[in-house]
């Protein structure tokens, strides 16, 4: 199955090529391989031969002419799509247009007067109301299972790029995937999505996409087949801006986002955001943690005018900018580890060396800014902060290095036991704070 690592637990997309596992597969079906449309066959006499592999899923109809709302691993990368209504009549489904990045996909039956679901109120449902998911779980068609809304709002779940997730204990099984979760009304609220699970079986912690950000990627795919988002320039630092942290930039109050870096001539930085800025508001609202400000400023369209306020060297500044559509092609950063001899910095657990013209070319950095991690100690503090090899070192406590000197100088000037460093990745740039004692 497609599977997102998570400690000792694993999130289970349910694929709809595999109801019943690899030991059932094996024993009935002579280890055939078990993922996508076709799949090649020995060759025997000089001739490949193929077979047709089919699967099923599950999806929901949202209007009278045929538009149904899935999931994206359920009609991914599939020939041939066809619809089983529960009255049992058959049509040959067109794909409209999927989004990875939310894990819905929109397909659509030729048939006027179908039966559709009306789409509930997710605002209006709380923690503990009662929800039905109904699906076709292992090929049992039209299995309904009941439970209660475990939570609303999980993110950083590692199942999409934007999640905004309801959990559910209603049980949740392979072939589930893509059907509708119900308020006790029977009115759509979400799209059973995937399983939190050990083993691929329910236990008991399942998530839906909300029907509200379904309905949104569903206008979009309908008028371009594809999802547009709003996108400012901005690098977000990783984690939540602690006390601690926030105490680093000046701020006595925890919470916003921090901005670790700005993308040249973006959206941002003709609006005049610096890397620092720890964004409060975002159109008057507060701004609580990167996943919701970052979802937040995806759904805006492009071209539209949004106000932040940011906090900038002991006080607030509001700031204007024009937000673009999310380009197509994101531009990484070159990244890497190296092991060639560095100065020490034993009690922090790693070593910088000078950033030389081979090693920019090698990376990708640009010559005269920084010094870069040559290694990193297992267990160490550097490590616990996320320090790794092949990082570039550009500033120290807010204060530009351009080599070994000036950065042992800077650690060494710092009097807390905390030094804030901002670091260059294949990802972008984004700042770290290192303890320098327990």
């Amino acid at each position: 199955e497609k599977q997102v690592p998570m400690g000792n637990m694993q999130y289970y997309f349910n694929d709809p090529f595999e109801f019943f596992g690899e030991d059932f597969s094996q024993r009935f079906f002579n280890n055939r391989p078990q993922h996508g449309g076709r799949q090649n066959m020995p060759n025997r006499g000089g001739r490949q031969q193929m077979f047709k592999q089919m699967g099923q899923g599950s999806g929901f109809l949202i209007s009278k002419d045929g538009y149904i709302l899935t999931n994206t691993h359920v009609v991914g990368d599939v020939d041939k799509i066809t619809v089983r209504l529960a009255d049992g009549r058959e049509f040959t489904a067109k794909r409209i247009g999927a989004d990875p990045k939310t894990e819905v996909a929109l397909i659509k039956i030729e048939a006027d007067n179908l039966p559709f679901l009306k789409t509930g109120n997710v605002q209006e449902l709380d923690t503990g109301a009662w929800v039905i998911a109904i699906g076709n779980p292992f090929g049992l068609k039209e299995t309904l299972t009941v439970g209660v809304v475990s939570a609303k709002g999980r993110s950083n779940v590692g199942i999409a790029d934007y999640e905004d997730f309801i959990q559910t204990d209603a049980a949740i099984n392979p072939g589930n995937s893509g059907g509708p979760l119900l308020n006790i009304d029977g009115e759509v609220v979400g799209i059973n999505t995937a399983i939190y699970s050990q083993s691929g079986g329910y236990m008991g912690i399942g998530f839906a996409v909300p029907i509200d950000m379904a309905m949104g990627i569903k206008d979009q795919l309908v008028a371009n087949g594809h999802v547009t988002r709003g996108y400012i320039g901005v690098v977000l630092n990783p984690g939540d801006v602690t006390e601690e942290m926030a105490k680093s930039f000046g701020r006595n109050e925890a919470g916003g986002v921090l901005i670790a870096d700005v993308q040249k001539d973006g959206p941002a930085d003709k609006a005049g955001f610096k890397s620092g800025d720890i964004v409060i508001e975002l159109e008057g609202k507060k701004v609580k943690d990167g996943t919701s400000f970052r979802r937040e400023v995806a759904r805006i369209l492009p071209n539209t005018k949004i106000d932040l306020v940011v906090f900038r060297d002991g006080g607030t500044k509001k700031l204007t900018v024009t937000v673009a559509a999310f380009p197509d092609n994101e531009e990484k950063l070159a990244g890497g580890g190296s092991k060639e001899e560095a100065g020490s910095l034993e009690k922090m657990g790693f070593e910088v060396q000078e950033l030389t013209k081979d090693l920019a070319e090698r990376f990708g950095y640009e010559t005269g800014r920084g010094v870069i991690i040559s290694e990193v100690d297992p267990g160490s503090k550097a490590e616990d902060a996320g320090l790794k090899p092949g990082m570039l070192i550009l500033e120290v406590n807010r204060n530009a290095v351009s080599n070994v000197k000036e950065f042992e100088q800077a650690v060494k000037k710092e009097k807390s036991n905390q030094v804030l460093m901002r670091v260059k990745t294949e990802q972008g740039a984004l700042f770290l704070q290192l303890k320098l004692t327990d």
